[in-house]
């Protein structure tokens, strides 16, 4: 594996701005960012962590140092951490460089203060995928789909380390990342809620569903869902619905920043899809500015296709995922002759590669990934 990919976008941005880096808890966020500091360790003084007491007191006094570039890590955490980084960034931008990172949405939480418009870009750290990993056989890809994309478990690549490590993330992300940014006092009933969100990954999420096995009413499972997205635990998708189309509007699928935990092998790979898709989604929209959406496409007839990505409220391709090599889906070709959707793609987990027709490809993930530039 090589330097993440956006060392590249974050090291132009940060000559004219500060840079927000965002993503997962454990995603990897602090070990890159050290990359950045000469020497890249985590004793260097340049890096500062609100978790640590002094830290937070030296942020919280000015009392910075005088290094190059600054590392301030988890100060979303401070209710007022907005107008404490503008004011910080106004008085030093000439003479230093700004890389802010959190593992909750750095522009969600918004809490008081002027807006900071103008003084950053924001990036999304997402985990290993088939391209970032160097994955090229089928081994290497059975690795990604049964580890995650996440460095600790991946790196390993043990089981037990991974079950292990699965335990301990999701207990930290409800309550040390959702407990100090939510005013809640049912956690153990989110903790609950996420883990019960793995047998619901890619089909039609239903919140009356999940109020009813959980017992709490609509609106509070929906907010629930809403905070973990917020905490990178999960994400949802929207339908897209061409005009020719009788599509359904209010239905989302929903799917988890970590696809490893998906029992069911099928939804496995339609997550990990999913997600290698959404980081190509981010990485379009947080470095070159176009306006990405992942959607997916069903009608009334409930005739589907799993993915459509939209640049600039265009469709630019459709993919279709299989975990076998079978022939084309029937749902390409009817979607196919009803809509302005230029390119399908039918992505599985084997060898062959064809064109049945013009505009529609059957490939391997693998394949399809390298050729499109899936980060």
């Amino acid at each position: 594996m090589h330097m993440r990919y956006v060392f590249e976008p974050i090291s132009d941005f940060l000559s004219s701005r500060m840079v927000f880096l965002g993503g997962p808890r454990q995603v990897g966020k602090t070990t890159f960012s050290l990359n950045f500091l000469e020497p890249p360790q985590i004793t260097n003084e340049a890096y500062l962590n609100w978790d640590n007491v002094g830290d937070q007191k030296a942020i919280k006094n000015g009392e910075l140092p005088a290094s190059p570039i600054l590392i301030l890590d988890e100060i979303h955490k401070f209710r007022k951490w907005r107008n404490l980084i503008k004011g910080i960034y106004d008085k030093k931008k000439d003479s230093q460089k700004f890389l802010i990172t959190g593992s909750a949405r750095l522009d969600h939480y918004r809490r008081g203060g002027d807006s900071l418009l103008g003084r950053y870009r924001y990036l999304r750290l997402h985990p290993f995928s088939v391209c970032e990993s160097d994955a090229t056989h089928s081994n290497d890809l059975e690795h990604l789909l049964n580890f995650g994309g996440f460095p600790e478990p991946f790196l390993s690549g043990d089981t037990r380390d991974w079950r292990l490590w699965q335990r301990e993330r999701l207990h930290r992300l409800v309550n040390d990342d959702i407990r100090s940014l939510e005013n809640l006092k049912e956690f153990s009933s989110i903790e609950t809620l996420a883990e019960s969100l793995e047998d619901r990954v890619g089909s039609p999420l239903s919140i009356n569903s999940l109020s009813e096995d959980l017992s709490f009413n609509f609106r509070t499972i929906d907010r629930w869902i809403h905070i973990l997205e917020q905490v990178y635990f999960c994400f949802r998708i929207s339908p897209f619905g061409p005009p020719k189309i009788r599509a359904v509007k209010k239905e989302q699928k929903l799917y988890l920043w970590d696809w490893s935990t998906c029992s069911d092998l099928g939804a496995r790979f339609e997550n990990f899809v999913a997600s290698h898709l959404l980081k190509y989604c981010h990485f379009m929209e947080d470095t070159e500015g176009f306006k990405m959406e992942l959607r997916f496409l069903r009608d009334t007839s409930r005739r589907e296709i799993d993915f459509v990505v939209l640049k600039d409220e265009k469709p630019e391709f459709a993919v279709e995922c299989k975990t076998g090599e079978r022939g084309v889906s029937p749902h390409i070709r009817y979607f196919k002759d009803r809509t302005t959707i230029p390119k399908f793609f039918q992505v599985h987990q084997g060898q062959k590669d064809f064109e049945p027709e013009t505009g529609v490809r059957v490939l391997p993930f693998l394949r399809f990934c390298r050729e499109m530039n899936i980060p």
